[in-house]
């Protein structure tokens, strides 16, 4: 059985989406140009005008935005309607600098819960189906999402947002939930606590739909295996609208990117050259469809890898691996980057559980590298010389993947503290700037 929500747009031909796709970036190059004073700075100071483009084959002509530019332009300066026509903010949860603000027409709205209703439709979800959504609400992009995506498949909709767990596992089990949407640290942590509760043989649960921080493949096994499902990633930043920019089909071979809605390209994070599909760089999406708040080749600082061959899903739009870090917060340890998932990657190899903290230092200038694991039951009930004998272990296979060596600390169960949102995985000291 195929999965599509918008059949007719999520199968087009690609020479026919390339057209569409020409169509709206010519309309809506002139529509920054013409409301966004931010904008038509950046492309005069280019030497660029509207009549210059006239499809996807000029938009490296155009000028780029980074994050720097939102916070510049902090908060209307990129807004490209009347505050009239406008129905909705969200925000990111940034803690440092100004906060991105986003703004929605709802237009804007409808468009973003029709690329979320495509998620879930291709994870499944049919309106037979009870779709618990455990992202947060509010300015936090993920819970209004996916609720609104929910909302137009017909799922039976549990608005839970993050947080109490006892709560959340009561209602999954009484209202037999069948699609759980969150960030795959608290799918762990939801899964850890049904186990514990004895709820396991209770879940209804066939598919999760996880995204809003990285997360590797052995979690997302480890993930599937404890709650009976298929997992599922999803992909997308309030810059841009939100979840739902991209998202896997049944395959899970990368993220079918929303084409019509939104142009993926992948840069060289250094030279800012547009690299060739299955080229590793850095990913830059220009959204063609915004009315409030359009995007144009907004570099997203994740790195990973655009893939155009065919899916066997019958989907023609592109896909996207699961980001592989990003290019300006992989940790540079001792001249050698370092991304958050390798670390990963390797513990759950070695079957360690996903409940891990790295801890970043400078120690007499030279950088030190510390990783905090959570035990098993079974391990923490090992002898010292067998515990000892693990963070050896792990040692090696670290020093192997990264290249350097980092120090393991196999720690007691539950003493790492749990998230109900993103996971905070890294504590960097060091004193960079």
């Amino acid at each position: 059985m195929k999965r599509y929500y918008q059949p007719e747009i999520e199968t087009m031909p690609r020479e026919q989406l390339r057209a569409l796709q020409s169509e709206r970036l010519v309309k809506q190059v002139k529509h920054v140009w013409d409301s966004v004073p931010y904008y038509r700075k950046k492309m005069e100071d280019k030497g660029v005008c509207p009549e210059d483009i006239h499809g996807v084959e000029d938009l490296p002509k155009l000028p780029f935005l980074s994050k720097a530019d939102l916070r510049d332009a902090y908060p209307y300066g990129l807004l490209a309607k009347p505050l009239s026509d406008c129905v909705r903010i969200q925000s990111t949860s940034g803690t440092t600098g100004r906060r991105v603000v986003a703004f929605y027409t709802q237009h804007d709205v409808d468009l973003w819960e029709d690329c979320c209703a495509r998620a879930i439709t291709a994870a499944g979800g049919t309106n037979e189906d009870v779709c618990q959504v455990c992202y947060g609400y509010g300015l936090f992009t993920g819970g209004p999402g996916l609720n609104g995506g929910s909302h137009k498949v017909g799922c039976l909709t549990l608005p839970m947002s993050s947080g109490n767990t006892e709560r959340q596992l009561q209602f999954m089990t009484d209202l037999q939930a069948t699609i759980l949407c969150c960030t795959p640290s608290y799918a762990a942590y939801l899964a850890e606590s049904a186990i514990e509760a004895g709820l396991r043989d209770k879940l209804k649960l066939k598919a999760g739909i996880f995204g809003a921080e990285a997360w590797t493949e052995e979690m997302r096994h480890d993930i599937e295996e404890k709650l009976g499902i298929k997992a599922y990633d999803i992909y997308g930043l309030t810059e841009l609208s939100g979840p739902g920019v991209s998202f896997e089909c049944e395959e899970q071979g990368g993220m079918h990117i929303n084409e019509d809605h939104f142009i993926a390209e992948i840069i060289d994070p250094v030279t800012e050259e547009v690299l060739p599909y299955g080229s590793k760089g850095e990913l830059v999406f220009t959204a063609i469809t915004k009315e409030a708040f359009p995007m144009i080749r907004y570099r997203t600082r994740d790195i990973c890898v655009l893939n155009a061959e065919p899916c066997s899903c019958g989907r023609t739009h592109i896909r996207m691996s699961k980001p592989m870090g990003r290019s300006d917060d992989m940790l540079i340890i001792r001249g050698v980057n370092v991304f958050p998932s390798q670390i990963e990657t390797v513990l759950l190899n070695q079957g360690m559980p996903a409940n891990y903290q790295i801890l970043v230092d400078r120690v007499n200038n030279t950088d030190t590298l510390d990783i905090e694991v959570e035990m098993t039951a079974e391990t923490f009930s090992d002898t010292v010389a067998a515990i000892s004998k693990k963070e050896n272990e792990l040692v090696n296979a670290l020093r192997a993947m990264l290249g350097i060596t980092a120090r393991v600390h196999l720690v007691a169960p539950k003493s790492i503290t749990r998230s109900e949102g993103k996971a905070v995985r890294v504590i960097d000291k060091r004193k960079l700037y």
